[in-house]
């Protein structure tokens, strides 16, 4: 099992919507590294939920539902999605202010390259941060 951080703004589509929806489609990515994490998704992966904009902070968990596949609703061919669905919400957010004080999440992209909507994390920071938010 792989893990992932997916980033949203909350105002167009937060962690509250996902578990009202259920399995959606995880849509919207357009920069190449990102697109290059999301081909590497696998069902059954785990990813946060990261709400961007003035929350900056993870809310809650979601699992991978699909492997990727084309963009229905895109007219590029190189885009792709892969479903997903709500699994848990922190009992406690974890800041980005909070993962950036801590030297052991240093590497993170989060910390590295905030601006990146899906990235890689490892099994070691999944485990901290799940901690940290009170999993």
């Amino acid at each position: 099992m792989n893990y992932w951080l997916l980033k949203t703004e909350p105002g167009d589509y937060g962690y509250d919507d996902l578990e009202a929806d259920g399995k959606v489609p995880w849509d919207g990515v357009r920069n190449n590294q990102a697109l290059i994490f999301l081909r590497q998704m696998a069902e059954e992966d785990a990813a946060f939920i990261y709400h961007s904009g003035k929350q900056k902070s993870i809310v809650g968990t979601a699992t991978i539902e699909s492997g990727p596949y084309p963009d229905p609703g895109g007219q590029d061919d190189k885009l792709v999605v892969v479903d997903i669905t709500a699994k848990k919400r922190l009992p406690r957010p974890v800041t980005l202010a909070e993962i950036k004080a801590d030297s052991a999440l240093a590497e993170f992209l989060l910390v590295r390259n905030s601006r990146l909507s899906v990235m890689p994390v490892t099994a070691a920071w999944w485990k901290k941060l799940c901690k940290m938010g009170g999993l």
